[in-house]
């Protein structure tokens, strides 16, 4: 009866009071537990006085399970509320209640009446989204390179029926299930693999870790690998390939730059040869119509010259002939006496001192080429029944073929030594 007092008029002290109540009760019961053991933090019920349902509902503690001397993990739980006739569910948690020892119902949010005595909270889950921490561990990846692993699971409780009287204790569970199936993982994969498919791996986990849960009332949302460390030799060996994959890459780039430079620079040939030939070409094109241009006037010069030569030595009779013979006479010698110093094999005619029958002959040879050019005295036309000559050559005889003036002097002086010696 004074603890149906107590809870109906605990709303309706201070909340300042409440507040100092609630901190000065937590104290001594977290002072008792650690007297009686270090490991000891949920003190049973029966041993307190039982409190009114607002401290029930708000008073909260963390603990550790000790199985086999040792601790497990650290999970938050709650304290279970006494056994009052009104009590207030908070949101997103779920009390179980048993009545005589056997199931009978769970409490949803908000008001709720029990009968005391016979009903009791037996287990209090929280329906919120819970992470708990994945201790470090072992594992051997597919290439026996050995890494140390933790994580972070995430999970939350869809069936608080099977997660209370499914197993004894789900985080516990959970926390064992998680490292195994991690260790499953890893050893399916190499070093490789798992640091560049860390996503596909926490995929993995959570898959195999729902699988599992089902019957637990216990949904995995996802599973996060916080660190992976690889032994150190292995980290060195990392490192050191990282350094040589960033050398190659230098080489290559440095190789490709080389590469191009040369291919610039032979390209730059190319295009400066193409350059230069058409250049020369251009040269020699220019070259090739300056000379024929010459060419056509030197000819002309010298068809002129000899025109007028013959005019003359018609006009001037018997003198102009023997001005003639002079001239041819003295060019015999001096034609002779460069052969004498020029060459080594001289090829002397049978006459060779009789110059006067060399006259002779040059004499007849122009009276021929004054025939066949159909020249007449005072008149430097040519004969009507001459034949017309071509402008490009001369004749010099009626026997003798029309010579190229590109070669006006030497090839004229080659025809009268050969007219010279036919007619001796």
């Amino acid at each position: 009866m004074t603890n149906i007092l107590s809870a109906v008029q605990w709303p309706l002290q201070p909340q300042g009071h409440r507040a100092r109540v609630l901190s000065t009760m937590a104290l001594a019961i977290r002072t008792a537990a650690t007297r009686l053991h270090p490991t000891l933090t949920n003190i049973s019920t029966s041993l307190l006085i039982p409190l009114p349902l607002p401290i029930a509902s708000q008073l909260r503690h963390y603990q550790s399970a000790y199985t086999g001397g040792s601790y497990n993990s650290y999970r938050h739980r709650r304290v279970l509320p006494t056994n009052t006739i009104i009590k207030f569910v908070p949101q997103q948690e779920a009390w179980l209640v048993e009545r005589m020892g056997k199931f009978h119902r769970i409490l949803d949010p908000g008001l709720a009446v029990l009968i005391p005595f016979l009903d009791s909270i037996k287990y209090v889950k929280s329906l919120k989204e819970v992470a708990i921490e994945i201790p470090s561990q072992s594992a051997i990846t597919q290439d026996n390179v050995t890494l140390e692993l933790d994580g972070v699971l995430y999970f939350k409780i869809i069936d608080a029926y099977r997660a209370s009287y499914g197993i004894a204790d789900h985080e516990y569970a959970m926390t064992q299930l998680a490292q195994t199936t991690m260790r499953a993982e890893i050893g399916q994969m190499t070093l490789d693999k798992t640091l560049a498919e860390r996503t596909q791996l926490n995929s993995n986990i959570v898959h195999a870790i729902n699988s599992a849960a089902q019957d637990w009332g216990i949904q995995c949302l996802r599973y996060e690998i916080r660190d992976i460390h690889p032994p150190d030799n292995v980290v060195t060996a990392m490192h050191q390939q990282v350094s040589a994959e960033r050398r190659k890459r230098a080489e290559i780039l440095e190789s490709e730059g080389q590469r191009q430079a040369a291919i610039n620079v032979a390209e730059g040939k190319k295009q400066s040869a193409i350059l230069d030939s058409e250049a020369m070409k251009a040269k020699q094109v220019n070259e090739a119509f300056g000379e024929a241009d010459a060419i056509l006037l030197r000819a002309k010069a010298t068809a002129e010259s000899i025109s007028r030569i013959a005019s003359s030595i018609e006009s001037a009779g018997s003198s102009g002939h023997d001005a003639v013979s002079l001239s041819i006479a003295k060019e015999y010698i001096e034609a002779w006496s460069k052969i004498g110093k020029e060459g080594t094999t001289v090829v002397v005619p049978s006459n060779m001192a009789d110059a006067a029958g060399m006259v002779t002959s040059a004499m007849k040879m122009f009276d021929n080429v004054r025939r066949g050019s159909g020249l007449k005295t005072g008149n430097s036309g040519p004969s009507p029944a001459a034949a017309p000559a071509s402008p490009n050559c001369t004749m010099l005889s009626s026997t003798t073929p029309c010579l190229s003036l590109e070669n006006s002097k030497d090839r004229r002086t080659d025809a009268i030594h050969h007219n010279i010696n036919t007619e001796l």
